[in-house]
């Protein structure tokens, strides 16, 4: 195969016969010497707004491949490189009991995937409920605000990524192609087969629930055990070495392998491995608020009068206040909701979700500022502490609802009364109070300041009317599991995993540090 990069086509020419035609003029031949052609990426050039172009790169089969190689000197026509994820060896050591995996999100469940494809035994442990059962919860959760903790947008069969976005762009240097491995798991399981190619890849919500039951339909056919509405809340060690678990209080099972797939906001799964002095440190993390406005504004501001051709326009957004604090939008979601994303009683915290289409009426983004030890003290759980403490003022300004103001009411300080042309797009309900309260001043500067200066790069993003909603806090873990060379913690058997563990950020990245784990106890038990 030829592959070919930088291959530019107008917006309003991306179809298979104009790029048919573009590649043989490119490669001097004749389109019937094209045999096929596949997209290994694709994004959107907008610099001029005028001529917006898709740039593509191609993996190209044709007879000339030889001559065509010999003859061309660009540094854009090369041979394809090999790009395949190199599978594991099998160990042939026999384990005695299953591998636990704790937690059914990107990275528990890849682990898991990989290391039943590989002819482990392997059982899953989920303290929230299987998708089905979770997703009815979830929406009962939305129209009555009765709060299940073990089961809502945070825990549940798919992690707290199956009620977002599902954006899958990462920027991991990924030399073993372990992305790759990923999205193609995906697509096998019912994922379009754009993610593949596409720049920005995203499945929504919607399409990732079904991937996920797939997934969990898959592992089990090789040989997996899940087992919802379990959690992990205590361990047996001796001589350093783990050798049981104990689930929901009482029973127990023998294990020598735990991964910790536990998610950024199992707090109480944080203070029990503590207790058996597991080495964690606390970590820096964002707080902020979700902005939202319409995705027609978004969308012309960012491609002009030709944004209807173009699929939902996305941003990211950067900024160094005068306070020092960088700023920053975070997760954005084109045609979105925003969600009530709670997970403890008295506390709320918001998000950001989308379906596939990505076409409801406003996009949203959290608008965040970095928080550290400066913030919230040196304490282990100091950085939990100070995200509860968020949550509960945001809980009481809501009244358990989520708390609304208008950007212009934000910078004086007062409780909106009225809306503008912008009507939140929200799953919950929400009421309007002063969200100044929920932060420092200096906190409240920045994001202000931030917002005014990204009205300089998106027309309208300043604008008054734009809706605020609080409280973003768990943007990443504010914890980290350390973990040696060989992925495992300081505790003989136990393998810190995936985002709550403080190694990803994330679908993707969480799903690759699954595949790692999954290799490291294959590694293991592999006999010279």
């Amino acid at each position: 195969m030829i592959r070919i990069r930088q291959v530019k086509i107008p917006i309003k020419n991306d179809n298979n016969e104009f790029i048919i035609k573009k590649i043989s003029n490119i490669l001097k031949i004749n389109n019937t010497d094209i045999t096929s052609f596949n997209i290994v990426k694709k994004s959107i050039d907008a610099r001029d707004k005028n001529n917006i172009l898709y740039v593509y790169e191609f993996d190209v089969e044709t007879n000339l491949e030889s001559r065509i190689i010999s003859k061309n000197k660009s540094k854009d026509i090369f041979i394809s490189p090999n790009e395949e994820y190199i599978y594991p060896v099998p160990g042939s050591e026999k384990l005695t009991n299953d591998i636990v995996v704790v937690g059914s999100g990107p990275s528990g469940l890849f682990c898991a995937y990989l290391l039943t494809e590989m002819g482990y035994k392997v059982t899953i442990i989920e303290q929230g409920e299987r998708m089905e059962e979770r997703i009815k919860t979830v929406d009962k959760f939305f129209e009555t605000n009765e709060l299940n903790e073990l089961s809502n947008i945070q825990f549940g069969e798919g992690g707290a990524g199956t009620f977002s976005d599902g954006k899958l762009n990462t920027l991991v240097k990924d030399k073993m192609f372990r992305g790759k491995k990923v999205f193609e798991v995906f697509i096998e399981n019912g994922a379009p087969e754009e993610i593949m190619y596409l720049q920005k890849p995203h499945i929504g919500t919607d399409i990732l629930r079904k991937v996920i039951v797939n997934m969990r339909n898959k592992t089990i056919s090789m040989g997996g055990k899940f087992l919802y509405n379990t959690k992990l809340t205590n361990l047996v060690i001796e001589d350093n070495k783990l050798v049981e678990i104990e689930i929901n209080n009482k029973d127990k099972i023998e294990c020598n392998n735990l991964v910790l797939a536990i998610g950024h906001s199992a707090r109480d799964t944080f203070y029990m491995l503590n207790k058996h002095n597991l080495v964690m440190t606390s970590k820096p993390f964002a707080v902020g608020l979700r902005i939202e406005h319409p995705q027609d504004m978004i969308n012309k501001s960012q491609y002009g009068d030709n944004y209807k051709l173009l699929p939902p326009a996305s941003y990211k957004l950067t900024y160094q206040a005068s306070t020092g604090r960088g700023v920053y939008s975070f997760c954005m979601c084109p045609g979105g909701f925003v969600v009530n994303a709670s997970s403890e009683k008295n506390r709320l915290v918001v998000n950001g979700m989308s379906n596939y289409k990505r076409d409801e009426r406003n996009s949203n983004s959290a608008i965040v500022v970095t928080v550290n030890n400066k913030d919230f003290g040196n304490d282990l759980f100091a950085g939990v502490e100070f995200q509860r403490n968020l949550e509960e003022k945001a809980f009481n300004l809501g009244k358990g609802l989520i708390p609304v103001q208008l950007y212009d009411d934000y910078k004086e300080s007062r409780i909106t009364t009225k809306l503008g042309d912008i009507i939140p797009n929200t799953k919950g309900a929400y009421c309007f109070n002063d969200l100044n309260l929920l932060f420092s001043k200096e906190i409240n500067d920045s994001i202000k300041e931030a917002i005014d200066n990204f009205g300089k790069k998106i027309k309208g993003f300043d604008r008054g009317d734009a809706i605020l909603l609080g409280v973003e806090s768990r943007t990443s873990s504010p914890i980290t599991i350390k973990r040696n060379g060989n992925l495992e913690s300081n505790i003989t058997g136990i393998y810190p995993c995936g985002e709550g563990a403080g190694y990803a950020g994330g679908i993707t990245t969480a799903a690759i540090d699954g595949l790692k784990v999954a290799e490291e106890i294959i590694k293991k038990y592999k006999t010279n």
